[in-house]
Formats: C-alpha cells, sequence, structure tokens
C-alpha cells in the first residue's frame, strides 16, 4: 500500500503544565557569579551543583569522609601526574592526611627519581631519539638500577628501594619526591613495571630478575592497601592502561578473600575518558556496591583544585 502526502493532526494533542513537569536543571542548582576575594571556598561555592560540578562536590565529601573516619585514600598516578608538577601538591596532601598509599608505573618512578636527584625530568624525546641520546642518561640508568637491585635484595619492593635509596643519599630535591616523602613519613608506594617499557631497562644495570620480583612484590602490597578500602577513596590520574589493570585484579583477589569493599568510591581523573579506566575502575570494582565518578581534564588544573578543596573542607 502506498502512502500518501497526509499532514498529521494536532488539534488533539495532549499537554500539561510546565510547573508539574520534573525538570533535570533547576535554577536553585545554577551556578553563581564569583564573589570577588572569596577564594577557592567561593570559587567552588559558585559552581553549578549538576553534571561534573556535582561529582566535583561528591569526590571532595567522599575524600573527606574517608579521610575523618580512617577508611583509607589511595592514589594511583600515570607518569604525565609527576613531570607536570604536581609533586608538591600531593606531598602536601601527604602530610595532610589524605593519602593512605601511592601506586606508579615505571616510568612515574623515573621522573619522581630525576627530580629528586636534579630538580629536572623529562626529556624532548623527538630531539633525542634520532642522534641515539634518547633515555641514555648515565645517572638514571646506573643509579635507579642500583636503587631497584640493592633494595630488592633486602626483601623491599620497588618503591620502597628508590624512596630509601634517595632518603639514605640525601638527594638534593628529596622534599619534592613523592618516593623519598613516602619512605620519610611510612606511606607505602608501590611501583608496577611492564618489562621494556621504562628507558631504564635499556642500560646494562638493568636486572629483569629485580624488576620482576619487586614489582610482584609491590602488586602484593597494592593488594593489601586494596582491601583496605571498605568505604575509601581510590583516584586513578593518568594512567591509562597498567594502573587501572592492577586495580581490577587487586579488587579481584579482595573480593576473593572476602572482603567486599562496600561503600567504595573510585575516581578517574584524565584529560580524555578510555576504556580501561572507565572499566576497570569506575565501573565494575563500584557495580552494586559503591559510586564510580569520572573527571575529565588537565591534571595540572584538576588536582590542584581538587587538593585546594580537601584543604578547604577541613579548615
Amino acid at each position: 500500500m502506498k502512502f500518501s502526502y497526509q499532514e498529521f493532526d494536532l488539534s488533539d494533542v495532549r499537554t500539561y503544565p510546565l510547573a508539574s513537569r520534573k525538570s533535570k536543571a533547576s535554577a536553585a542548582d545554577f551556578a553563581r557569579p564569583y564573589v570577588p576575594a572569596s577564594g577557592v571556598a567561593g570559587l567552588l561555592a559558585s559552581l553549578p551543583r549538576m553534571l561534573a560540578a556535582a561529582d566535583f562536590a561528591a569526590i571532595v565529601g567522599a575524600l573527606c569522609a574517608a579521610r575523618a573516619a580512617g577508611a583509607g585514600i589511595i592514589w594511583g598516578l600515570g607518569a604525565h601526574v609527576v613531570k607536570t608538577g604536581l609533586s608538591p601538591i600531593l606531598v602536601d596532601l601527604m602530610e595532610r592526611g589524605f593519602v593512605s598509599a601511592l601506586a606508579t608505573n615505571g616510568a612515574g618512578v623515573i621522573h619522581d627519581f630525576e627530580i629528586a636527584l636534579v630538580g629536572a625530568t623529562s626529556e624532548d624525546v623527538d630531539e633525542a631519539l634520532g642522534p641515539g641520546r634518547f633515555g641514555m642518561a648515565e645517572e638514571t640508568g646506573r643509579l635507579l638500577n642500583e636503587a631497584i637491585n640493592d633494595g630488592v635484595a633486602r626483601g623491599l619492593g620497588i618503591g620502597q628501594s628508590v624512596g630509601s635509596f634517595l632518603v639514605e643519599r640525601r638527594a638534593p630535591h628529596a622534599t619534592l619526591s613523592l618516593c623519598a616523602t613516602a619512605h620519610r613519613l611510612g606511606i607505602p608506594l608501590t611501583v608496577h613495571v611492564g618489562l621494556g617499557t621504562d628507558v631504564i631497562h635499556m642500560h646494562p644495570a638493568a636486572s629483569g630478575a629485580a624488576l620482576g620480583e619487586g614489582s610482584l612484590r609491590d602488586f602484593r602490597y597494592f593488594v593489601s592497601n586494596v582491601a583496605r578500602l571498605d568505604a575509601g577513596v581510590y583516584l586513578n590520574c593518568g594512567s591509562a592502561v597498567i594502573l587501572p589493570e592492577v586495580f581490577l585484579k587487586a579488587v579481584a583477589l579482595a573480593r576473593n578473600r572476602g572482603v567486599s569493599l562496600a561503600g567504595l568510591t573510585t575516581v578517574n581523573l584524565d584529560f580524555a575518558r578510555l576504556y580501561r579506566p572507565q572499566t576497570n575502575v569506575v565501573h565494575r570494582p563500584t557495580l552494586g556496591t559503591g559510586r564510580g565518578y569520572n573527571l575529565v581534564g588537565h591534571h595540572e588544573l584538576m588536582i590542584p583544585l581538587l587538593a585546594a578543596a580537601c584543604i578547604e573542607a577541613q579548615s
């Protein structure tokens, strides 16, 4: 049957009063103009109470509640977080009790080590790769491998090994180092390595046995830390693959041993939404038991803002 050109009859369309409708955006939740000189607290109060701004406030509340209850806050850090100059912010949070444990990857510990030694890090790969200089800094390859090899031989994980090395050698910029600060404060810092992914693996001092044993030891420390996160918070900041995968396995092992992780809050903070952080951090570990959040933005803006919000909330 062929249809014809026929206008639809609108004469009896049903309507309802606008005020009776449930609306997702209300004037009560709108942003407010910033009040000059009101500081961070004023800025946060000016944000709309919806979408990412509402999530941000909920994350701050979860962090403050976890700190107050001693429920645990673990920060998972990709290398980009360290090399964009955020170590002083994280060191301050460690001092203030907003960090129960830290986890990073091999590149993260390399940047931290270089900062502790010389106060600078992050070479220009485009410039260095052609002439064969990429990854060939003498101290990074020799001393960091030495720290790992010696520490693992003493029964330590990689994080412990590097932290103790920097403190014992009195690294000139140790106050900027997450590893050294973790060692000083007694906060666990674990390092999760993919063999062949880091520049120190290119050096003759690298030991696969030490890297493998130390990273596996750190994984087991990390599982113990995650197993303490009932009503706690896990933040994945800037790791797209390794830490989301490690975190999921830690959750699986904790639950295999009967730890429910009830009330767990997870946060993925990065400048893009990616599959593994969304699936392995935000969604799966909190399904039916907690809440996961995505904060999309640059680390060098979002982490200082998040830290300032937590500090303001505690003052």
